[in-house]
């Protein structure tokens, strides 16, 4: 199988430091063709193909423009990896998996706790447009991984979810495309403290977890040589 691109939205900020970590994972630990940028790209950056954007929405509209601009262009590979800049690849692999986080009716129950008002009703709607799709009792796809991601497929996801101000596209993507995969526990580290999973191949983590908890000293550590895509110096 050919190497995929990786696409990867980034917003306005100089430094990124989980920008540059996930970038020297993914150079050491995810076979990729090419690395695309789109939205913003800090001046550190280099060697990767780019797409500016302009950022006057939400994080959830935001992210949701960058993947149909990667759809939209003819120079990145048909099927990419959608990723975050904030995920990180801990061990080499030899493909991307398809992964996703078990069915949604059990994600909503971790986010009800939560003071996640916004992103739970995008929640609830994905779902409601899945169901008028005929998948009444889908899975969750949003994950802290990077996806396989076709274009063509992606494309009709974000037509359906048009309306919604917070699309779930990753998990609108994967169930009308029916993509399967194998379910996992999500990856993301919220806190500074030293207990999370260390044996699985991903982590992903908060700025204040990367940048002051032991998550962000066990990532700095594994990866402390610049990437190709670091311009030296900066």
């Amino acid at each position: 199988m050919e190497d995929l691109d990786l696409v990867v939205p980034v917003r306005e900020g100089p430094a990124n430091q989980q920008l540059r970590y996930a970038l020297r994972s993914w150079q050491a630990n995810l076979p990729h063709r090419r690395v695309w940028i789109i939205g913003y790209k800090p001046s550190w950056l280099g060697g990767v193909g780019f797409i500016p954007a302009r950022q006057t929405g939400t994080k959830y509209a935001n992210t949701t423009q960058a993947v149909r601009l990667a759809c939209e262009h003819p120079e990145i590979t048909d099927t990419f990896l959608y990723a975050n800049d904030d995920m990180f690849v801990m061990e080499p692999l030899a493909e991307m998996p398809i992964l996703h986080r078990g069915l949604i009716r059990e994600v909503e129950t971790y986010y009800a706790g939560r003071a996640s008002g916004p992103y739970l009703r995008g929640m609830w709607k994905t779902r409601d447009v899945l169901a008028d799709h005929g998948y009444d009792d889908p899975l969750s796809y949003e994950l802290h991984v990077p996806l396989p991601v076709g274009k063509a497929g992606m494309l009709t996801a974000l037509d359906a979810g048009r309306h919604l101000d917070v699309l779930h596209k990753r998990t609108m993507y994967g169930m009308l495309n029916e993509i399967g995969g194998e379910q996992i526990e999500d990856v993301k580290v919220l806190h500074r403290g030293p207990r999370f999973d260390r044996s699985t191949p991903f982590l992903s983590t908060m700025p204040d977890s990367f940048a002051n908890g032991e998550v962000g000293r066990v990532i700095r550590s594994r990866f402390p040589s610049p990437s190709d895509y670091e311009y030296r110096g900066r």
